[in-house]
């Protein structure tokens, strides 16, 4: 293994342990170890979603020699590997490139200071907790777990909630579900907000299928659907990159490692 590779392994678990993963179904962790590691390497490569005109983005730096996919790019096994396969070319083209492949998913989810911390300052000032604690956390993990529920310090309405999460996200659009309770006519306050999931007078997530929705809205919950990739990117450039940067900066070893995150990963959705 590369020393590249190995320091952002050891930075990675003091940021999201993968203990707090949900492993039953998720596949987190060291995903490609190249065999020839790229020499002289000294760049990590954040990105969202691992497609192939990110991977050409990554190749083109000489000095990338880890890939940060927060979704993995394996998630189902291969029982061959052909180039006829866009998942499978990625892989290989990571092998023969000698850049190895990391994926924090849904540890980095549910770690203190995760994505669900980051989107929950969203909403204002106010108390949060993990909808469902982590069994057995590591050291500086005790209060880690899944989803959110964020109770909003002083209460507001939807519309305020709704401005709030738009600013915060950089976004111009928002699809919303408005419970009975919280349109223009009655304009109930909202307390709770659940990250995820939960229970709460209002959810707050990517996505959401359309009878989860309808579900939500029988129980006079309000719901805020950002699109899915919308609210993890931010995430990269604004916590994970300076928080890996700084412990890559004092892990005592003398080569210096920059991080980037990709210009040409995005939200493949397009509201127009």
């Amino acid at each position: 293994m590369s020393i590249l590779l190995s320091r952002v392994i050891r930075a990675l678990e003091k940021i999201a342990p993968l203990s707090l993963a949900e492993s039953s179904w998720d596949n987190v962790g060291l995903l490609v170890e190249p065999p020839y590691p790229r020499p002289d390497s000294s760049r990590v490569f954040l990105t969202i979603d691992l497609t192939s005109s990110v991977l050409e983005e990554a190749i083109a730096d000489p000095r990338v020699g880890v890939i940060v996919a927060y979704h993995p790019p394996i998630f189902r096994p291969f029982k061959r590997l052909n180039l006829s396969d866009i998942k499978q070319a990625i892989i290989m083209k990571c092998v023969a490139k000698g850049i190895g492949v990391f994926s924090p998913h849904t540890a980095l989810d549910s770690s203190i200071g995760g994505v669900n911390d980051w989107l929950s300052k969203a909403l204002g000032t106010g108390t949060s907790k993990p909808i469902t604690p982590a069994e057995n956390p590591p050291s500086g993990q005790e209060t880690a777990g899944s989803g959110r529920l964020f109770t909003l310090e002083q209460p507001a309405s939807l519309s305020t909630i709704i401005e709030r999460i738009k600013l915060y996200l950089k976004l111009k659009y928002v699809r919303v579900a408005t419970a009975e309770r919280h349109g223009s006519i009655s304009n109930e306050f909202i307390s709770t907000v659940g990250i995820c999931a939960g229970s709460a007078d209002l959810y707050f997530t990517g996505e959401m299928s359309h009878h989860d929705v309808l579900a939500a809205l029988s129980k006079n919950t309000s719901v805020i659907l950002c699109e899915h990739t919308n609210t993890e990117r931010g995430y990269l450039s604004e916590v994970l990159k300076p928080h890996l940067e700084k412990l890559l900066q004092n892990d005592g070893e003398t080569e210096a490692v920059e991080v980037v995150v990709s210009m040409i990963d995005g939200n493949p959705i397009e509201i127009i």
